[in-house]
């Protein structure tokens, strides 16, 4: 595993397992994830020191209520909510994961962590979608190699256990920062500027605006700097404010039980050379009024050009 991992410091991994029967295994996986340069949160790799009413205790934790142990070991999932970098890891040798880690598991994934594990569970019930089981030097490999986590992949026959996991597991409230970006070609007729527009298999193949979830604690324009240059490679100013609006019920993308809010600017680049990272697979530019004409754009896109096509661009 030569290849350096892409922006190594956003990843971060909880790992989870039995101490008492897999602590070899737990220590070889926080090797590997450290050597690929993800930064394993817990457990900071010391020796098991003691036994205390059926659970493995690590140096400094003798003597300590074990639901108080247990709980700082959760508070760890929090901080991989930060980013898109987090996940839990999970050590099963067998399929075992036991009763701590069991737990564990329900707070991470009611919590939205992505949970991967070295094998399918057998002593718990847990949905996992086709793409969850990976070997930790796979899953470094991946990571390393393509900058990302593994993405969901969903069998054909569990299409409904999968919806009502996501509407299970899905945040309250998602606040997403989208950008028109515009270039004003100085060779365009009357000076029209061009618009950006990517076709993404997350919108169904239909053309969508560049943009992304805020992270906790990211303001709404550096959300959308971040967004433009991992989804385009392109620099540029955050400009006018277009819209504010809840997602569109009758789009075909809602989802119910979650208040998905769209922030919408204008973002104006000096350079039309895109280069798409792995969320979409084609890009066009072209004026507003020509794009509401013939591109297939999805309903919440479509909302916005509009608003910007009557209030923006014409003043």
């Amino acid at each position: 595993m030569g290849v350096k991992a892409k922006e190594q410091s956003k990843f971060r991994c909880v790992i989870h397992g039995s101490f008492r029967k897999h602590f070899d295994a737990i220590k070889e996986a926080h090797r590997v994830f450290t050597a690929a340069g993800i930064e394993v949160l817990a457990p900071k790799m010391t020796d098991i020191t003691a036994y205390e009413g059926g659970f493995a205790l690590l140096e400094g934790e003798e003597g300590k209520d074990p639901r108080m142990v247990e709980l700082l070991y959760l508070h760890n999932l929090k901080r991989l909510g930060k980013g898109e970098g987090g996940f839990s890891y999970f050590v099963n040798p067998e399929g075992y994961i036991g009763k701590s880690a069991s737990y564990e598991l329900g707070i991470a994934q009611v919590t939205n962590v992505p949970c991967f594990f070295l094998e399918a569970p057998e002593d718990h019930p847990a949905y996992l979608h086709k793409n969850s089981v990976w070997t930790p030097e796979n899953l470094a490999t991946h990571v390393m190699e393509r900058g990302e986590l593994p993405e969901p992949k969903i069998k054909r026959d569990e299409r409904l256990i999968h919806k009502l996991w996501e509407e299970l597991m899905v945040p309250g409230s998602v606040v997403a920062a989208g950008g028109i970006i515009t270039y004003d070609n100085p060779k365009a007729r009357g000076g029209e500027g061009e618009l950006l527009f990517v076709r993404t298999h997350k919108w169904g193949d239909r053309f969508s605006m560049v943009g992304g979830k805020v992270r906790q604690h990211e303001r709404l324009s550096d959300a959308l700097k971040r967004e433009v240059k991992e989804e385009t490679g392109l620099d540029g100013g955050v400009d006018a404010h277009i819209c504010t609006f809840d997602q569109i019920k009758n789009s075909g993308y809602y989802l119910g039980g979650v208040q998905h809010i769209f922030v919408d600017y204008v973002f104006k680049v000096g350079s039309k050379r895109v280069r798409l990272n792995d969320e979409a697979q084609d890009y066009v530019w072209m004026p507003a009024k020509q794009a509401l004409r013939d591109l297939d754009l999805e309903p919440n896109a479509r909302h916005t050009v509009e608003l910007y096509q009557s209030n923006v661009a014409s003043n």
